[in-house]
């Protein structure tokens, strides 16, 4: 069974300021895939690679989710090695799920992860965080 990563995503206001941001650097990803890179490389590759996405909260609510297609230590100037999370290019909009702030990344798993939205729900704005987090506490997301 897949295992998912939830990741803070910090700088972005909205799902498109995160769609422009990853188009404005897509010339430096090769073939068109996004790149997240982060300090730890997680334990679990194996599971994330067998269908795991990163689930993008933004503004303390999980938004939208991209599959994670690769997994790659780098490297950087600092000569730090990190990970680099190699995601698909589409953005996938999720019902809102609150979640409180932290730092790095966390594992996330499938059965407590948000579903897609239905086609024709993705332009749909996100309840209110109050309202989701209620709705998620009674067991309705």
């Amino acid at each position: 069974m897949p295992v998912n990563i939830l990741k803070l995503c910090v700088g972005a206001d909205s799902i498109e300021d995160l769609a422009d941001w990853q188009a404005s650097q897509r010339a430096r990803w090769p073939a068109g895939r996004a790149i997240h890179v982060t300090r730890m490389f997680p334990k679990r590759e194996a599971e994330i690679l067998d269908g795991g996405a990163l689930y993008w909260v933004i503004k303390g609510v999980i938004l939208c989710r991209q599959r994670i297609l690769g997994l790659e230590q780098i490297t950087e100037g600092d000569g730090i090695t990190r990970c680099a999370l190699i995601l698909d290019a589409d953005i996938i909009r999720t019902e809102a799920a609150p979640r409180r702030p932290f730092q790095g990344w966390r594992y996330l798993d499938p059965n407590e992860s948000p579903r897609d939205l239905v086609k024709g729900r993705e332009r749909e704005e996100p309840l209110p965080a109050a309202l989701a987090q209620a709705l998620a506490e009674i067991g309705l997301r």
